[in-house]
């Protein structure tokens, strides 16, 4: 699998905790649709509708800071999201988003500090490469770590696990 994004930035700033992400009050379902409508809604609230599929979520420092949930990405995704490509991520965000099948993406902050809402990226994550469509810049990435690729390959960590087991391999690891 591909994992190659091409979609409009969404940029937010610093310290997007988690109930900025999804709010508590919505926290009665897994399910994406529902948690999608209110994805983002007190920092941007038309994003659930404005967002198209493939659009790609930026952001400053520590996105996904707060409490350890796993509806945060799983909002995100149900809104269309691709990626998430940001300056630095909380870690249990970070985990929680490849166990749920969210590609992220630490960039250099300068080259985050340049893209606005609206501008048109490209992410390759097998290349470690973003695209700035618009001015041509290409920044270059840390590269994902393979058995990462790898769960976001197969959907996520439950997915992986799964594929796992019914070819009888469990010699890995994640």
């Amino acid at each position: 699998m591909k994992l190659q994004f091409r979609g409009k930035a969404w940029k937010f700033g610093s310290n997007i905790d988690t109930d900025v992400i999804i709010p508590a009050r919505y926290l009665t379902t897994y399910e994406p649709h529902e948690l999608a409508a209110h994805c983002m809604e007190a920092v941007e609230p038309d994003f659930s509708k404005k967002c198209r599929t493939g659009d790609i979520v930026v952001a400053d420092w520590n996105f996904g800071c707060g409490s350890s949930r796993e509806h945060a990405p799983i909002a995100i995704m149900g809104v269309g999201v691709s990626c998430v490509v940001g300056k630095s991520f909380a870690r249990i965000f970070y985990r929680n988003a490849f166990n749920t099948g969210l590609p992220l993406v630490e960039a250099p902050g300068e080259a985050v500090d340049r893209i606005q809402t609206g501008d048109l990226l490209e992410v390759d994550l097998d290349e470690g490469i973003l695209t700035h469509v618009g001015t041509g810049e290409i920044i270059r990435l840390p590269r994902v770590p393979e058995f990462m690729r790898d769960l976001l390959a197969a959907g996520g960590l439950i997915p992986y696990v799964r594929d796992r087991l019914l070819q009888g391999d469990r010699t890995s690891s994640v």
